[in-house]
């Protein structure tokens, strides 16, 4: 098969039928060999009674997994990635604002250029002042964090991937801003992009909130965070656990000297000993959470199961 194509979606119903008939218009026209998977995640419209339709109505080429409750793109993601037969996979919003006539570049790109993943670049976009400006605040973040200098728009919906790549990296919590780097870490660090065409939403609300903005920034540290010290937290802990030990042990050992030399000095009149103490106590903690860390790292069961009600 040449191209899976996977939708997450939330109460996405009135764009449903028109996203896949434009889907299915530029797959005939450039004979490519497909599937669209649409993933429900845990939409209150009738979002998977139009899945249903669409499944009835091209057996073999629409497919769908409904979530029980609402889990968020990560997850929605990480369940279409695992079902994905293509030998490219495309993702791309259900709302109408990615246009499908991008597919066939994107998939030239994978399979001529030689990209392992090409992220969209809505370089001209339609959306609110509240959400450009803080997506423009996260890219320049992201692109110094992650070190790929090329991408302006980690966060763009429409992406191509080859196969190797979604089958390889494992995106969870709220991790599919940062898939690029997820998959440099993974090895695949020929990463393209290229700039598509980005539409006004036509059916429903935005889902964009400034929490998102805010959540994005802690997900980044945590994945650069996970990407450096992820195996090896107790290089992180136990290096600084270790100098404010020694530091602050030092600090008591000269004011302990300094006592003995004169007697007249009280250890307890100097700051210094309460905060070399101090010192010394989150030194050690942070020695032992090193430690501890390295007992469980990547040992955590459950982190990707998900509660799906329906299959087709």
């Amino acid at each position: 098969m040449d191209i899976s194509v996977v939708i997450p979606l939330y109460n996405e119903a009135e764009s449903l039928p028109e996203l896949f008939a434009w889907i299915k218009r530029v797959m005939e026209e450039h004979h490519f060999s497909y599937e669209v998977l649409f993933v429900s995640d845990g939409s209150t419209d009738a979002s998977w009674d139009v899945i249903e339709q669409l499944h009835n109505d091209n057996p073999g080429i629409v497919k769908g997994i409904k979530f029980r409750r609402n889990y968020g793109k990560s997850p929605a993601l990480y369940c279409g990635f695992k079902r994905a037969e293509g030998d490219v996979v495309i993702t791309m919003d259900a709302d109408l604002q990615d246009s499908p006539d991008e597919i066939p570049e994107l998939y030239r790109m994978i399979t001529e250029d030689g990209y392992d993943l090409v992220s969209g670049y809505k370089q001209k976009r339609y959306d609110p002042l509240s959400k450009t400006i803080p997506t423009k605040l996260f890219n320049a973040t992201a692109r110094r964090v992650s070190g790929i200098h090329n991408l302006h728009d980690f966060n763009c919906g429409l992406k191509s991937y080859r196969k190797d790549v979604v089958k390889n990296i494992e995106v969870y919590g709220e991790m599919h801003r940062y898939i690029p780097y997820l998959a440099k870490n993974a090895g695949f660090d020929r990463i393209g992009e290229k700039v598509v065409h980005h539409q006004a939403r036509k059916y429903g609300k935005t889902k964009f909130g400034l929490d998102r903005f805010v959540n994005g920034y802690l997900d980044l540290m945590t994945l650069w965070f996970l990407s450096k010290f992820g195996k090896k937290p107790m290089h992180f802990f136990g290096l600084w656990g270790s100098v404010l030990f020694i530091v602050s042990f030092l600090i008591v050992l000269g004011l302990v000297i300094a006592r003995i030399v004169d007697a007249a000095n009280s250890l307890t009149n100097s700051v210094w000993f309460f905060l070399a103490l101090v010192g010394m106590l989150l030194g050690t903690q942070l020695f032992l959470a090193g430690f501890l860390g390295d007992l469980i790292s990547r040992n955590a069961e459950g982190r990707n199961n998900y509660n799906i009600e329906k299959e087709i």
